[in-house]
């Protein structure tokens, strides 16, 4: 049995940008018994769950659900759509597209990356890692690819280690302006329930995602949204693939069963998590995690310290990356944190470690959620000698009190 060396009062403060904290209604539908998965109460679960995560990635097409985490649904994208050898472009927007780069090139894929050409005196090391995917740049390049060479783009919508939302619907009209053929694939791992997405609408081929972000799961469930195009192109890709491989899954998804054992429990979480936010209407799950995410830019900005997104433009509404200044370790300050006050806050990542944290507000939060992990973070500043120019908690607290939430929490008595 594994062995705490201590159990301190009160909730734990989880703010990483995902795992996000699993709401309690989530949980008590996960710990119903586990079903037969080849029973009819399971077909029903199962095709009630695949008609509710269509509507969540705002598409008509089929959507395919893994018992894996993220990373395994970018493997699924790539192997059911490429070949050996293929020629891929994808965009450096931090480290999380670095990572599906890294394993495109494992997989036997010809991967090129683009990253962003400017400089930027906070991180010089990592000057795209502040900024979104460069539409204009992949236009470029794809009009230059006149033998048509390259099958596919990738991009990252929200960059969980930047705090970066690209623009999606720029990178379609990008490729659609140079007239080229290739797919679209998009991870929306941290994106999805929480930013806006529309997989049909904005053209995208491949949506990649998983279940420990907005929708509020614990890791262990993820997924491909698939167009038409796509599927099409699985029917001559050659990379290997057996337990990722569309075609049965989709087959049997019409009765709502797997050709596998699928994560029964966590499809009674995904059932009750589609309930929540439908429920709620995604238009209100958007426009609260905007709202936090304003309230949170706040305190940063308060204290003086730099947001690792530069372009206001593509602030991500799930998290906020804070630079420390030059000299302070950002993740002495984290354990710090930790420590003291019983909060996680997010590593930076690859190139940014050391040099930031991230503070994930996103799923199932409230406004004194978010200030109570504001003044957590100021109080570990202070007590780690950063000089703040003024009070995060107070400039949040400002903003959440002038800035009414969409819809009201509690209907009046």
């Amino acid at each position: 049995m594994l062995q705490l060396d201590s159990h301190p009062t009160g909730r734990h403060f989880l703010q990483i940008p995902g795992p996000s904290p699993v709401p309690d209604r989530i949980l008590r539908a996960m710990s119903l018994p586990t079903i037969d998965h080849r029973g009819p109460e399971f077909g029903a679960l199962g095709r009630q769950v695949l008609t509710g995560i269509r509507e969540i990635f705002k598409t008509q097409h089929p959507v395919v659900i893994y018992p894996a985490s993220g990373t395994g649904a970018w493997e699924a994208a790539l192997s059911n759509t490429l070949s050996p050898g293929d020629h891929v472009l994808m965009f450096e927007t931090g480290h999380f597209a670095s990572l599906w780069n890294k394993m495109a090139t494992r997989l036997g894929i010809a991967t090129e990356f683009l990253a962003y050409a400017g400089t930027d005196p906070h991180l010089p090391q990592a000057a795209g890692w502040r900024r979104g995917v460069q539409a204009d740049m992949i236009e470029a390049r794809l009009r230059k690819d006149t033998d048509r060479k390259i099958k596919a783009v990738c991009v990252v919508h929200n960059e969980t280690s930047t705090g970066v939302t690209s623009d999606i619907a720029a990178v379609r009209r990008a490729i659609d302006a140079a007239g080229h053929p290739a797919l679209l694939m998009v991870d929306s791992i941290s994106g999805l329930a929480s930013a806006d997405f529309r997989h049909d609408e904005w053209g995208v081929d491949v949506t990649v995602s998983g279940s420990q972000k907005g929708l509020m799961l614990p890791p262990g469930i993820s997924f491909n949204a698939i167009s038409p195009r796509a599927l099409e192109a699985s029917k001559s890709a050659r990379l290997p693939r057996s337990f990722w491989a569309w075609d049965e899954i989709v087959e049997m998804n019409k009765d709502g069963y797997w050709p596998y054992t699928p994560n029964t429990n966590l499809l009674y979480g995904l059932a009750e998590s589609l309930d929540m936010l439908l429920g709620e209407g995604l238009d209100n799950v958007f426009a609260r995690h905007q709202r936090w995410a304003a309230g949170v830019r706040a305190a940063v900005n308060a204290w003086g310290l730099p947001i690792q997104c530069a372009d206001p433009a593509v602030y991500s509404p799930v998290l906020t990356g804070v630079i420390t200044p030059e000299g302070v370790d950002a993740d002495a300050v984290r354990r710090l944190i930790h420590q003291r006050f019983d909060l996680s806050l997010g590593t930076g990542l690859g190139k940014l470690k050391g040099r930031m944290f991230r503070m994930g507000h996103l799923g199932d939060s409230n406004d004194l959620t978010l200030v109570a992990m504001v003044a957590g973070v100021e109080m570990g500043l202070k007590l780690a000698g950063v000089k703040l120019a003024g009070s995060g908690v107070h400039a949040a607290m400002d903003h959440f009190a002038a800035h009414a939430a969409p819809t009201a929490l509690r209907q009046a008595a």
